[in-house]
């Protein structure tokens, strides 16, 4: 399904998720690296807002330092 990101490092970015049994995605997703770039880098944390125009959209909640998430 696809997803809308608002807020955040990755605001406006569209990517595919997988379905949750109730039809829409994860209540909350990691995002790591939304600009594509290198292997390091901080989690961000987004959590499902809503449907828009036949997708859903994750809503930013913050940011982890690196390595807080492993």
């Amino acid at each position: 399904m696809t997803v809308r990101f608002v807020g955040g490092p990755a605001h406006d970015l569209e990517r595919a998720l997988p379905a949750e049994p109730d039809g829409g995605p994860p209540a909350r997703w990691v995002l790591r690296h939304p600009d594509g770039q290198g292997p390091v880098g901080a989690d961000h944390l987004y959590e499902r807002a809503g449907a828009y125009r036949g997708g859903w959209t994750m809503r930013f909640v913050h940011t982890y330092p690196i390595g807080m998430t492993e």
